[in-house]
């Protein structure tokens, strides 16, 4: 027998192509792979990867990293059976006959600080530089330090710590480079009578260090040697990602970082899960569902989005829903933060696993009447101001 006729089907699946769009999608890949299926990938470039400019809030009023993907889904051509999202990336809008057809198995919502040294954030000083694409995460980051600075980050993954790392890797490599020059000369100058020698620089303090230049930089990892030939025009103290990109991407083991508390630093509604979207009277909707669907994930990113749906923000307010199953019980978490952090409307509340969805509007529709849709108004005025301002060349 051969492999095919053991196969239950055929399934071609679109993706960004980014690393770790195309990481997200492998795994997707095997799983499916694992249900006996046979899975090809195929990559698209959506309007997100041709736009590095933008900050993510000004790019996701338009679902730019998925309308594209979806696209191959939906048209009569239908090059794709399904697409591939990192769900915090998808519009709470979508066109009425594309359905999420799998989430499987989350990985880690929460996000991480990472530094040179691992530092938590109370331990960064006053005035330190913290880099992030997110308004979420920079109002948090505001909300709990006033006294610090907020710089936008774009870019991959990897180019995100590359940025955050080349200032001290390239001073180390600058010391290095003068330490092993100042032995040198000292080396040639031993014994000399000449007393026409610069004793300021030969007597200069030097580090010291155990590895030769060559030893250390054949210890560094990849990522750490394309950091040393980064120009960078923001020197970071800390950046914030989400933990689960990291893992995926393979880098968390090449980092130091704190796990930042999800109660404080609600992540955002859907971080760290995968969506695959198909057309919903396809076949490819009940295979994905059967194969891979995780019901736990469902309930949890179902009552997330709820929530962000109900309430209107889209990627243009700094908001925070986190969901987790406890039980008959979901507990939900919500913040809804002024851009600069001033201001927060915040709550969290049991809801039923039987009418998750329902209570999860709800939930969302009480934070709105406390003073969360004027806030998210306030984000959205905002948010036209700027793309106005970009238009008119202001």
């Amino acid at each position: 027998m051969t492999t095919r006729s053991r196969t239950r089907g055929t399934l071609t699946l679109a993706t960004r192509g980014s690393d770790l769009a195309l990481k997200q999608a492998t795994s997707v890949q095997e799983a499916l792979t694992d249900e006996r299926y046979e899975v090809d990938l195929i990559e698209v470039e959506t309007r997100g990867d041709q736009i590095q400019d933008e900050l993510i809030h000004q790019l996701g009023k338009t679902g730019a990293f998925v309308r594209a993907l979806d696209k191959k889904v939906l048209d009569p051509t239908a090059e794709a059976d399904a697409a591939v999202h990192s769900m915090k990336d998808m519009p709470t809008d979508s066109p009425d006959d594309l359905v999420v057809a799998g989430i499987p198995q989350r990985a880690p919502p929460g996000d991480l600080l990472i530094t040179t040294d691992g530092q938590r954030l109370s331990d960064l000083p006053s005035g330190a530089t913290i880099g992030t694409s997110s308004l979420r995460r920079q109002a948090q980051l505001l909300d709990q330090r006033t006294d610090i600075t907020v710089e936008p980050l774009r870019g991959n993954i990897d180019t995100r710590i590359e940025k955050l790392l080349a200032p001290s890797l390239q001073t180390e490599h600058e010391q290095r480079i003068e330490a092993e020059q100042g032995e040198i000369t000292n080396t040639e100058n031993a014994g000399s009578d000449d007393e026409d020698i610069d004793r300021d620089e030969t007597d200069k303090e030097l580090p010291e260090f155990e590895q030769s230049i060559e030893e250390w930089f054949n210890e560094l990892s990849e990522i750490e040697r394309r950091a040393l030939e980064r120009s960078v025009e923001t020197e970071y103290d800390a950046i914030v990602l989400a933990e689960a990109g990291l893992q995926r991407s393979g880098l968390i083991h090449h980092i130091e970082y704190v796990q930042l508390d999800t109660t404080t630093f609600v992540p955002a509604p859907g971080q760290g899960a995968i969506a695959i979207t198909t057309q919903g009277e396809a076949n490819a909707t009940a295979q994905i569902r059967e194969a891979i669907d995780h019901p736990r994930t469902r309930v949890e990113t179902t009552v997330e989005r709820t929530v962000l749906a109900e309430l209107g923000g889209g990627c243009i307010a700094p908001i925070g829903v986190h969901a987790t199953l406890q039980g008959e019980y979901v507990h939900v978490a919500a913040q809804v933060f002024a851009s600069d952090g001033t201001e927060t409307v915040d709550g969290s509340r049991n809801l039923p696993v039987d009418a998750h969805a329902d209570a999860a509007a709800q939930f969302a529709n009480k934070l709105a009447d406390r003073g969360a849709d004027e806030l998210i108004a306030a984000a959205r005025v905002a948010a036209d101001e700027s793309s106005n301002t970009e238009s008119t060349g202001e």
